[in-house]
């Protein structure tokens, strides 16, 4: 399996990431990728990715819940890193208005930034997009271009928003609530073209059932797995290689 989004770089696994990481090994994981925050993030997930190269793979982005009146010097920064090296995509980036409606204008400006490096270096975007997934689909749409792709991560909305996710050539993250009984995920799913789907953990955040409300982690995306499994009435190894081939893919990883 894995793990297509993990912030395992952050102060909560700060006491035990060593054996965060063999229990992510232990339940089958062949890699994390680990998208950025901030500007206050990069050392820390740069760190982790120097200890274990290979295996935690960071990506280099503004998250949306960071962008400010003075978002263009976290830009700047990003910008910066991009030039200087490789990373697997651009990201997290996004929408976000469950926090603060207020640097809205800022966050689709910052957006459309991140798109247009996107395209520069024909990487993947990361989307975040927490109570504004129609708008952020419309941004897409206004911005697709051939040589752009990504991920919809953290999706919880509806087989017609999905839909639109899979005619713009993006993916569709699915996590920890998938396995929510109160997501409505049961009835979405299924009508999800698997051939569109990558897991994640969204660690520290959101642990699937029976650990929810706990810290997350890499080794519990075996529960969003089999969850996935019986949603699609498949067999969790299938569900396994198809996301993994998807995640290869997404990521442009040479398997």
């Amino acid at each position: 399996m894995i793990d297509s989004h993990a912030h395992i770089y952050t102060e909560q696994f700060k006491e035990d990431i060593d054996a965060t990481l063999e229990r992510a090994k232990e339940a089958g994981l062949i890699r994390i990728y680990m998208p950025n925050i901030d500007h206050t993030s990069i050392d820390s997930m740069l760190e982790l990715e120097s200890n274990h190269p290979d295996y935690c793979i960071a990506t280099m982005g503004l998250h949306p819940c960071s962008v400010k009146a003075d978002f263009e010097k976290e830009l700047y920064i990003v910008e910066d890193w991009l030039s200087k090296r490789e990373f697997a995509a651009i990201g997290e980036m996004g929408t976000d208005l469950y926090w603060d409606k207020s640097f809205l204008d800022q966050q689709i400006e910052a957006f459309k930034i991140q798109v247009g490096w996107a395209k520069s270096y024909k990487k993947p975007i990361i989307i975040h997009c927490r109570e504004s997934l129609d708008m952020t689909i419309d941004l897409v749409e206004e911005l697709k271009s051939d040589d752009l792709t990504g991920v919809f991560h953290c999706f919880n909305g509806s087989v017609e928003q999905a839909n639109r996710i899979k005619e713009l050539g993006f993916y569709i993250g699915l996590g920890g609530v998938s396995t929510f009984k109160n997501a409505g995920m049961d009835q979405v799913i299924p009508e999800i073209d698997i051939s569109n789907v990558v897991l994640e953990t969204d660690s520290p955040y959101l642990a699937p059932v029976p650990n929810r409300g706990k810290r997350n982690e890499p080794a519990f995306i075996k529960l969003i797995a089999q969850k996935v499994a019986d949603y699609y009435q498949k067999p969790l190894e299938e569900i396994i290689s198809q996301t993994v081939a998807n995640t290869n893919k997404l990521f442009q990883f040479d398997a």
